[in-house]
């Protein structure tokens, strides 16, 4: 919780929301009041932030993400490949990560989407090779650490090779392994409220790495412990042969058939839906992360962002893994969905306004927090504020539009539950050299084998 005198963010170049020209008032962590053109705060002894140069923007939203992968950035054997033949390519690597190997990915990707405006993330972590048992535990204390607030995923696989899956025996774990740690780290660190910090929901890794068993297992323990659910689905076409091969239907059906269509659920990638489909999620209020970068890197495919709306589906934006993305800059993922999509729909459909959208109020109802993403009365003060003092910001109009289209990619000041996680461009006590030197240490060993 943050200090209780209450800040006066004072009259921004420009903020994303209404009713707010002089800024906006947080105390405890919550807006407090919005300060309106030609008004002054109504709280009292409010200390006050200089805004002139800033652009305010909510709490960017990352909603979907594996950390460790910074550990396997621009890796020659996985380069040039679609996912099939990327992740087969990567798991022998994945799976000589260590703790301490785990923990630097973790901080290096939190950190570089701190920095990029980021003020909530998910992470799906799925690789639990021999020692990285607790690799959930290691998560926590890195975002607490640095004061991001996270929903971080319990994942699992469990269908080998052997049992026709994609992955080696080297990274699975048994069924009964995966849901008795799924209540373990639920049990310990999920926080519930609109103050949580910390939470937890189960992310089998999808169709072609987890069996049927532990799919609907974890869907009846999400129920049980009132945490969400998320997986990738309809990634490539790859993923729709595998499933009517294996299952003898489309994923969707077969996530269905598991207990998973409902709101609970939010889904990775939704590239291959068809309108059907489209309209089923919308009813069951089943939400997706669009994941921009890494599905054009991958060459998967265009999420088809517009129609899901019009189908009632609520769409957020994801970083997706470093290994695919290669980076975690959440500020250059709306730029990179604005593009995307504005190349699919044309100028009439698809502004730069929609893409902070989705990286704000729609990432926070991927995540299922209301609370989050949007600057108003009693919200979370969560916010972004990003400086146009670079040469590529010279001469802009909207600041706002500016942020988008000249490609923001660093905030100067974060704030996060009312605290300042970045203060002038940085993380308050993270000495970046040293990390950088760890992390390209343990990188290089796990990648040499």
């Amino acid at each position: 919780m943050s200090d209780a005198k209450p800040i006066w963010i004072r009259d921004p170049l420009a903020i994303l929301a209404d009713g707010a020209a002089r800024g906006i008032v947080v105390k405890e962590g919550r807006i407090i009041e919005l300060v309106p053109s030609g008004g002054t705060p109504a709280t009292a002894d409010a200390a006050e932030f200089d805004a002139r140069e800033h652009v305010v923007l909510p709490g960017l939203i990352n909603t979907h993400h594996h950390f460790y992968q910074t550990l396997t950035r621009a890796l020659p054997a996985a380069m040039d490949r679609e996912l099939f033949p990327w992740l087969q390519a990567l798991y022998p690597v994945w799976a000589r990560m260590t703790p301490e190997a785990l923990q630097l990915g973790v901080t290096v990707a939190m950190s570089e989407l701190l920095l990029s405006g980021c003020t909530t993330t998910t992470d799906h972590h799925y690789v639990f090779p021999a020692g990285l048992e607790e690799s959930v535990d290691i998560e926590v204390a890195v975002a607490k650490r640095l004061g991001v607030r996270v929903l971080l995923t319990r994942g699992s696989m469990n269908l080998s090779q052997r049992d026709g899956g994609l992955p080696p025996d080297s990274v699975v774990q048994d069924e009964d392994t995966i849901l008795a740690d799924s209540a373990r780290v639920v049990g310990k660190y999920h926080q519930r409220g609109a103050d949580a910090m910390v939470q937890i929901a189960l992310a089998p890794c999808s169709p072609f790495s987890v069996t049927t068993s532990l799919m609907r297992a974890t869907a009846d323990l999400a129920g049980k412990l009132d945490v969400r659910l998320h997986t990738h689905l309809a990634e490539t076409e790859d993923e729709n042969k595998f499933c009517q091969q294996m299952y003898g239907c489309r994923p969707l059906d077969y996530l269905d058939q598991c207990g998973w269509l409902n709101a609970r659920t939010w889904l990775a990638h939704g590239i291959f839906f068809n309108a059907d489909e489209m309209k089923r999620l919308g009813k069951a209020k089943t939400t997706i992360s669009h994941c921009a970068c890494s599905n054009q890197l991958l060459a998967s495919g265009c999420c088809p962002v517009c129609d899901m709306e019009e189908a009632g589906v609520g769409i957020g934006i994801g970083v997706d893994g470093s290994a695919s993305n290669d980076g975690s800059n959440l500020m250059q993922e709306v730029r990179a969905a604005f593009l995307l999509q504005r190349a699919r729909y044309g100028v009439t459909k698809v502004s730069h306004k929609d893409a902070l959208r989705w990286a704000t109020k729609g990432s926070a109802a991927c995540v299922g927090r209301p609370e989050l993403g949007e600057i108003a009365l009693g919200k979370a003060a969560d916010l972004a504020l990003f400086k146009l003092d670079e040469l590529r910001f010279s001469g802009h109009g909207d600041p706002l539009a500016a942020l988008v289209l000249c490609g923001a990619h660093r905030a100067d000041r974060v704030m996060v539950a009312g605290n300042w996680a970045v203060v002038d461009g940085s993380i308050p006590g993270l000495d970046v050299p040293d990390l950088l030197n760890r992390h390209t240490a343990a990188a290089r060993a796990m990648q040499a084998g």
